[in-house]
């Protein structure tokens, strides 16, 4: 029974409960379903925006913005990152931009793009993509830094064509830091994607959100919202945890 309760999934299944419990009791305290519904209420609403296609239509151009600005960032920040780290010169170049865009606040960022590209789903992932790789490159940066100089030494003395050594020398230690940096990105990327949509489109969980709060629908920005963290949350659970923990199992094995 004591395995059972400190078993990882239970342990994330009772944190749950226990946020749904509070999310039970805040609502009792108030007293008020404008303000904040009990979570049973939304059961019958949730289920209508199902029904109609609209919860997953908006779910998926949002998760759509998600991957592509994901993808984007993680392999420019990855290729920078590389270059910054293993050649001083590139970074000595690169780093004043770096600092700049690190400190750029989002959401300057995301008018700019839609006053210079216009209100479209160029500039959208263009601003998402744009406020994370900074970060993805700082994080690579550090971990190109880290390699180890003795595995780059028996490669050259093996002669490892550049595309081996990419691949079985480099990408290998860079692993953990890439995946680090994939966690963090993914959970940033989201929410500047709503910040995006709230803004600027026609679209997606973040202009649902706009268009309820506009009409104080408290139960319908929650089911909105909660539907895009529960989203969030499995891909964290199934897809990113576990990446991470195979990456970093050959550094403690």
């Amino acid at each position: 029974m004591n395995d059972a309760l400190t078993h990882p999934a239970a342990i994330r299944v009772l944190s749950v409960l226990a946020l749904v419990v509070l999310w039970i009791a805040a609502a009792a305290v108030t007293a008020d379903p404008l303000i904040l519904p009990q979570p049973w209420s939304l059961l019958a609403p949730f289920a209508q925006e199902v029904e109609t296609g609209r919860l997953p239509w908006h779910l998926w151009k949002t998760l759509t913005r998600v991957i592509w600005a994901f993808v984007l960032a993680m392999s420019l920040g990855v290729v920078l990152g590389l270059l910054m780290g293993r050649l001083p010169a590139v970074d000595r170049w690169l780093d004043p931009w770096l600092v700049v865009f690190l400190n750029l606040p989002a959401l300057v960022l995301i008018v700019l793009c839609y006053l210079w590209i216009g209100l479209n789903e160029t500039a959208a992932i263009a601003a998402v993509t744009l406020n994370k790789v900074p970060n993805v490159t700082t994080i690579i940066r550090e971990g190109a830094r880290a390699l180890d100089p003795g595995l780059s030494e028996m490669a050259q003395v093996f002669r490892m064509p550049a595309g081996r050594r990419l691949r079985h020398v480099v990408l290998p230690q860079l692993a953990p830091f890439i995946a680090g940096a994939a966690r963090s990105g993914i959970a940033v990327i989201w929410k500047i994607v709503l910040v995006v949509e709230f803004l600027g489109r026609s679209n997606g969980i973040g202009f649902q959100i706009h268009l309820h709060f506009q009409q104080f629908a408290v139960g319908m920005v929650l089911i909105y919202s909660l539907s895009f963290i529960v989203v969030m949350l499995l891909v964290e659970w199934l897809v990113l945890q576990p990446f991470e923990r195979r990456v970093r199992h050959w550094r403690t094995a």
